[in-house]
């Protein structure tokens, strides 16, 4: 069982970008959306750390609405390294402490964890609360996460989230209840929305078109480097079912390196979302991974066409994304054993 004061420290920017700033950003001239989301970020960051009023002027600072921002955009964009470089400066600015930076579904094993009203005020601290992916995978959590941004709102917390679709179409096609559609566009006008458009960066749209690593050269990598996992793809992903996805990250900790074997297509959803949360923990932490695939395997995608064509898609194809990333770097890895 991970702890709640566990849950709550690991509420900042990920290692993957702890280095990223504002000035690290690369904007795409070919995007000028991009720049222009870079430039309201940089100000926002100034607008969360401006000393706060006393007095009459504090008094109707409270009855305006904090900032709230939402990074709209495709996969591999920047969206995440805008968002945790806005994080950085804030706190580089305001000291720590003051941000919560953390995934959709973090923040709702926060709630689970801590219970509701604790969450609001353990996060009624902060100045500046990022939500990174922000997803909907059931009605409940929306509702949940939307309540839990209106009162953190209400008491003068700045919010800054990312997606891949605009707020007020999140859950299009996957749900049609009257009530959930509600709640969704009451938490759409809460942000200012900054479309980030441009080519995923990581140029991945499947990890396994390469040739799959041979068994042996995933098992003599995995013997070289310390802090390397070796597992047979049907062993992790059993695994998985096994842990809640709160405890992912901390499952990785201390692992340096991901080796899989007999990788193949996943066909069933509940067992694919539980690998997708696990990619994006993999990410977070920059592990690479050693897909092995199966002897003689067919089929080179990990999901299959349905779910790629599904309510989720956006949810794999960031994950393959994700994967294909790290795959890369632990061909790396491999080849320089060779």
């Amino acid at each position: 069982m991970v702890s709640p004061e566990r849950l709550l420290a690991d509420l900042v920017p990920p290692r993957h970008f702890a280095e990223a700033r504002f000035a690290t950003y690369r904007a795409d001239p070919a995007h000028p959306s991009q720049a222009a989301a870079l430039d309201r970020l940089s100000e926002l960051a100034r607008q969360v750390v401006a000393p706060r009023a006393g007095g009459l002027r504090a008094l109707l600072a409270r009855r305006q609405a904090p900032p709230a921002v939402y990074l709209d955009g495709g996969f591999g964009v920047g969206k995440t390294h805008l968002l945790t470089s806005l994080a950085h400066a804030v706190t580089e600015q305001a000291g720590p402490g003051v941000v919560s930076v953390g995934t959709f579904v973090e923040y709702t094993n926060l709630v689970g964890a801590l219970g509701f009203l604790p969450t609001v005020e353990a996060l009624a601290t902060r100045r500046l609360v990022c939500i990174d992916e922000f997803e909907l995978d059931d009605p409940g959590d929306t509702v949940l996460m939307s309540r839990l941004l209106r009162e953190l709102a209400d008491r003068g917390v700045a919010l800054a989230a990312t997606s891949n679709t605009l707020p007020d179409a999140l859950g299009e096609g996957r749900f049609a209840a009257e009530d959930f559609l509600r709640e969704i566009q009451a938490l759409a006008a809460r942000f200012e929305v900054l479309r980030v458009d441009g080519e995923d960066y990581r140029h991945r749209a499947v990890v396994t078109e390469p040739e799959p690593l041979a068994a042996a050269t995933v098992r003599e990598a995995a013997h070289e480097h310390p802090g390397a996992v070796l597992d047979a793809f049907d062993d992790l992903l059993g695994h998985l079912g096994t842990v809640h996805p709160s405890r992912y990250g901390a499952m990785l900790d201390g692992v340096e390196l991901l080796a899989l074997t007999d990788v193949h297509p996943v066909h069933q959803q509940e067992v694919a979302l539980r690998l997708v949360v696990l990619v994006d923990r993999l990410y977070d932490r920059d592990v690479p991974v050693l897909l092995g695939g199966a002897a003689g395997g067919e089929g080179q995608d990990l999901f299959t066409p349905e779910m790629l064509a599904g309510g989720y898609r956006k949810k794999y194809y960031r994950a393959l994304s994700r994967l294909g990333a790290l795959a890369e770097e632990g061909r790396r890895l491999a080849a320089a054993d060779v």
